[in-house]
């Protein structure tokens, strides 16, 4: 097949990585694959694919080459790669990597979207459901997944000082209010206060960290003023293999994200070995079993401060947790995702040529 991936931007994140990982893993199997990009365009992951830079900043129909499929991801690329396959450049499959409507602005703009294809790839069941229910469309589902950099490495003590990590985002933008990090910080700040020993790393894109006022804020808050210790770290590691090292160095990760379609950085922190404390997040419940290998609750619930302290105060529930997350996250590797959406994307192209069926 000759997969063309529109892409407005490969920084880092969870979306990115999937589209990178994505289009790579389908040139290793000998597909021929084009990342469609706007001239300037961040590329921080990998990329085995052939790149087509734009001349503009961005992305128009004309940029797409034909191939057998056309692949968009977000809103603002839906009617480019719609248009291009109106023009007989390849079929259009979307690859929706979130829900754009429940948690970013142009709501409407992004809702009638899904109205431009009917051949729709999403990450999880929830997912799934939300298409069948608001739009009528039956979505299939691929996978997220971790790479092989993420396993259990050296750097975690059996006892000792607690290390609770979690990931921080940009809140500029109006693109990360859904993680809630205010009550994410709220809730270390409770565990501190109950545990003073306990310490608390925060996980940052050193691009975001540089260009955000609100993260150089907190990062200067560094000092609790109470006890007069370091409130939390602030960590931004450049590769996969410095984030594992820092999720294999963690007791408990923790997430109070209330929407993500698959949730990344939960999953790569339980293969790393670390117990996992969230919020309910939608993609997340397709890998978190609640009591078995991680502590799981519901937002409305307020839990996530007294899911913290528990852990610290029953390590061995914490290690029983860990170990069973690490099991379970073990199987979800980016060759399953590149299985699902390889026969996924087969079966769209099967199926639109074959022959129209008149009436009886």
């Amino acid at each position: 097949m000759r997969l063309v991936f529109a892409i407005a931007t490969l920084c880092r994140g969870g979306a990115q990585r999937m589209l990178a990982e994505l289009a790579s893993r389908m040139t290793d199997r000998g597909h021929d694959v084009v990342v469609a990009m706007p001239r300037g365009a961040k590329v921080d992951f990998p990329l085995r694919a052939r790149l087509a830079w734009s001349q503009d900043t961005e992305l128009r129909s004309a940029d797409l080459p034909a191939g057998d499929v056309l692949l968009s991801n977000f809103y603002t690329l839906v009617p480019v790669v719609e248009e291009a396959s109106r023009a007989g450049k390849g079929l259009h499959v979307r690859l929706a990597l979130c829900y754009e409507p429940v948690f970013l602005p142009e709501q409407e703009r992004s809702y009638r979207s899904y109205e431009a294809t009917p051949r729709l790839l999403v990450l999880s069941r929830w997912q799934q459901e939300l298409m069948r229910l608001l739009h009528g469309v039956e979505a299939q589902v691929v996978p997220i997944g971790i790479s092989d950099d993420f396993r259990p490495l050296a750097g975690r003590r059996r006892n000792g000082r607690l290390r609770i990590g979690a990931v921080v985002r940009r809140p500029e933008g109006g693109y990360s209010w859904h993680r809630d990090q205010e009550h994410l910080l709220a809730a270390c700040d409770e565990v501190r206060r109950r545990h003073p020993e306990t310490s608390v790393w925060l996980i940052c894109p050193p691009g975001e960290l540089r260009t955000s006022r609100s993260l150089r804020a907190l990062r200067g808050s560094w000092l609790d003023r109470l006890r007069g210790r370091a409130r939390f770290r602030f960590l931004t590691p450049r590769s996969d293999r410095e984030l594992a090292r820092i999720y294999s160095r963690l007791d408990v990760f923790v997430s109070s994200s209330t929407y993500d379609a698959g949730s990344l950085p939960g999953l790569e922190a339980m293969r790393c070995g670390a117990t996992l404390v969230s919020v309910y997040a939608g993609g997340n419940a397709d890998y978190c079993r609640p009591g078995e290998n991680c502590l799981l609750s519901y937002r409305h619930e307020g839990r996530l401060a007294a899911d913290l302290v528990r852990l610290a105060e029953d390590p061995e529930l914490r290690r029983r947790l860990a170990a069973a997350g690490a099991r379970d996250a073990a199987a979800w590797t980016w060759e399953r995702s590149a299985d699902a959406f390889e026969q996924a994307v087969a079966g769209f192209l099967d199926r639109s040529r074959e022959p129209a069926r008149g009436p009886g």
